[in-house]
Parts: structure tokens; sequence; C-alpha cells
């Protein structure tokens, strides 16, 4: 694991990470902290569209981890990086999302429509999803629209349990308008692909560092990325074996992360 200490760029993700919900993971702080002073880059990448950047930064500053708008990199603002980049003459964007969508879609320089016409359906997270936006989008798409989906998560863990996520409402919509979508969060390798092309950084100098198997670890696999697994939340070490995506290493904490960066390591 010698490579770790020629590493230059950490892509983080957030929940089972750094935190569980409102609970920090105890030596995440630490760890960005040491990130920083020891002049290391690093961007937070998440699935979550709903929220801001400015939104998700001030969350992660509530539980005591160093944040800046800048250092968050959400699904929606790869989606609407992607309709910058794409060759498609009209940037209408007929949107089933929350506000975080819809701030990302309007920075870019998109048009939100209410009902269409449209170039793009962009779709995440929405908790009030109704059957005329399911209607609507279902129409466009079958027009001509691209489906776009900001991350086919299927459940979000709470409190209350599991709740319906955006990969749901992204198979209703798949349903019914019998198109496939075009994910842009993980475990696609464009949040990655964009996140490294974002901070002018090479892939051999760069690492996905998460705790989830099915989305971190194997956007990093897709992006061609290297990948750390930590075991302090979804994914444990009997999961690895049968999954699709395998991580380069396994850590039981961001602190042995750093202590491997650092060739400290016991």
């Amino acid at each position: 694991m010698t490579w770790l200490r020629d590493i230059e760029t950490f892509l983080i993700d957030l929940d089972g990470t750094l935190y569980r919900g409102n609970e920090v993971i105890e030596d995440a702080p630490a760890f960005i902290e040491w990130l920083q002073s020891s002049g290391r880059r690093y961007l937070y990448v998440t699935n979550n569209s709903s929220r801001t950047p400015e939104q998700v930064a001030d969350h992660l500053r509530h539980l005591g981890i160093p944040a800046q708008t800048e250092d968050v990199f959400t699904s929606s603002q790869v989606a609407a990086e992607y309709i910058k980049t794409d060759g498609r003459s009209g940037k209408r964007v007929f949107a089933v999302g929350e506000g975080g969508l819809y701030t990302a879609l309007t920075e870019a320089g998109c048009e939100v429509v209410k009902e269409g016409p449209a170039d793009y359906v962009v779709q995440g997270i929405d908790r009030d999803f109704s059957y005329e936006k399911l209607k609507h989008a279902s129409l466009l798409i079958q027009s001509g629209a691209l489906f776009i989906s900001t991350n086919v998560d299927k459940a979000l863990p709470t409190e209350h349990g599991l709740l319906p996520g955006s990969g749901s409402l992204a198979a209703a919509i798949r349903t019914a308008s019998g198109t496939e979508p075009l994910v842009m969060g993980k475990p696609a390798a464009r949040m990655i692909d964009f996140a490294i092309e974002r901070l002018g950084v090479s892939k051999d100098r760069a690492v996905v560092v998460g705790d989830n198997l099915e989305t971190d670890i194997l956007a990093g696999v897709n992006a061609d990325v290297r990948t750390v697994l930590v075991l302090t939340g979804f994914s444990k070490e009997e999961h690895i074996e049968s999954a699709e995506g395998r991580p380069t290493v396994v850590l039981h904490s961001l602190t042995d992360l750093r202590r491997h960066v650092e060739g400290t390591e016991q």
C-alpha cells in the first residue's frame, strides 16, 4: 500500500464515511484537518441531490467537520455540468426534484420549465413526487427529452427505517416512459470524472474514499481511480467477495488511512 503515500487528492463520501446521520464519526474532523495542514486536496462527493453545496457544507460544519461551499460536489451539480457540456442546442429542463437540483440547474444556465416542451428531464429525490410529475416526465421523455437521474439509490436510511430514494422515483419514470435514465451520481463514473476534471488532477494521484461498495467503490472502479473502503458505515468485509467493484484497499478507519498515507502504519 505504499502507493498511498503518493496520493495528492481525496474524493470523499459523506454519510457512513464522515458521519452517520446526525452523528459525526469520531476521527473525521481530525482527518480533514490533517488533509488541510498537509496541503493535500480533497472534495466531498455526495449523491445527495436535495441540498445545495452551501447546505451540505453547513451540515458538515455543524458536525465539527471543516467545509466550505467549494469543497462540495453533489449529484445535482454533476447533472448540471453534464447538460452544460452536452451537444444538444436546447437547455430546457423539466426537473423532478428539490431545492438543490433547481439551484444547480439554474446556476448552470438551464431554463427550468414547468410542463414542457423540454430537452431534458432531470430527476432526483423529490418528497413531493406526484402522478402529475410522473405523467409530464414520461410524456416529455417519450417526445425526445433526454432522461437524466441524479442517482439511483433505491432507499434512504432514516430513524424511521428505509424510505424511498431517488432510485425508486427513477424506476417509476423508467417504467412509465420505457426509457433507461442516464445516471450522474455514484456508482456511475461521471461524478468521479467531473470531480477529477474540476480539480485539475491526475487519476493516478487521486483516491476515492467511502463506506459503500455498491456506490462509492464501484464509482471509483468505473472511473479507473483507486479506492479505499473504510469499515465505518454500510459495507462490511464479508460483502467484498460478492461485490461488483472490489476496493483497492480496505481499512478500518480514516485514522488508519492517514497512517498509511504518512507511512506510519504499524
